[in-house]
């Protein structure tokens, strides 16, 4: 890849699928297959595969290596495939290797697994990582990674580091972060995209911060109603906006509130709705309870109705 290719074909909005698991809780690779080829025929922009949304804590590499390598296959080129890493250094290096043997285009780096790093060791995790892959990484400031300005600009100086992912939700630190970065590297080409949970509740004050990308978990099972509020967005169509957060988007957010782990459990109970069957989260997560399925279930049934299915 030409440098900060990965950067410059995302557009639209970013799909992050999840991972379809059989009854006996094994890989389920054709629904996986399924999953991720609607998504691309419905118009995302990009597939994460084996992210947050994907489960990647619980995936072994073999099942990893066979998800990636059957996203790059249903994806056939027509928008980049963006794999996960994570863990310690050592181990996110291995994995990136597994992306790149399966042909994946990028990489999201994940947090560092348990350790509380400062500067310095962060900084010298992601760069470790950068060295030893060839494909762009896009790093992920959420939980124990939490970049100052000045770290950001040193991680967007370094080769292979082409963008952030921003599940913080803190505005004046990542204000501060794309000033210093602007400032310091007026030419480089670092993206910034906003990861927060359900990002369209943020979709707004985002771009008025010049951040207009964005991962869907709603995309994952309603893309007609992810791809209204996005057009709408786009359009500054303030009424289909507002008619979205209102009797859509901020009712999700208080359901997935209400349950530990839910930013995922909720969104594969959603993709089941929908008709594809992609089983359950696994362990240490949990599905949602039956009254919140219900809830989940009326919903969605509401979402479409304001999108005219």
């Amino acid at each position: 890849m030409t440098e900060a290719a990965l950067v410059s074909r995302l557009e639209g909005l970013l799909f992050f699928p999840v991972t379809a698991s059989a009854p006996d809780g094994s890989l389920a690779l054709d629904a996986y297959r399924t999953h991720v080829r609607s998504g691309v025929d419905a118009g995302a922009g990009a597939v994460f595969a084996c992210c947050g949304t994907g489960e990647f804590h619980a995936l072994t590499r073999e099942e990893y290596r066979a998800c990636i390598a059957a996203a790059v296959e249903e994806t056939a080129g027509a928008v980049p495939v963006v794999a996960a890493t994570g863990y310690g250094t050592a181990t996110a290096v291995e994995f990136a290797r597994i992306a790149e043997e399966e042909g994946a285009d990028g990489l999201l780096a994940m947090p560092p697994y348990l350790v509380n790093a400062g500067q310095r060791g962060l900084l010298r995790h992601f760069r470790a990582l950068a060295a030893a892959t060839p494909l762009e990484i896009i790093v992920y400031q959420r939980d124990n990674v939490v970049l100052t300005p000045a770290t950001a600009v040193e991680l967007a100086r370094t080769p292979g580091i082409v963008g952030l992912k921003d599940g913080l939700g803190d505005l004046d630190l990542l204000q501060r972060i794309i000033s210093a970065v602007r400032a310091e590297l007026p030419d480089t080409s670092f993206r910034y995209f906003n990861g927060l949970p359900t990002a369209e509740l943020t979709g707004r004050a985002y771009r008025g911060l010049g951040v207009r990308l964005y991962s869907s978990a709603v995309f994952c099972f309603a893309p007609e109603i992810a791809l209204a509020f996005h057009g709408a967005l786009e359009k500054d169509d303030e009424a289909t906006v507002r008619r979205l957060l209102d009797g859509f988007y901020r009712p999700l957010v208080e359901l997935r509130n209400r349950g530990n782990g839910y930013a995922v459990s909720l969104v594969k109970a959603g993709v089941r709705l929908r008709g594809l069957d992609v089983g359950e989260v696994r362990p240490p997560l949990a599905e949602p309870e039956p009254e919140h399925l219900t809830e989940l279930a009326a919903l969605l049934e509401h979402g479409l109705d304001l999108v005219g299915r």
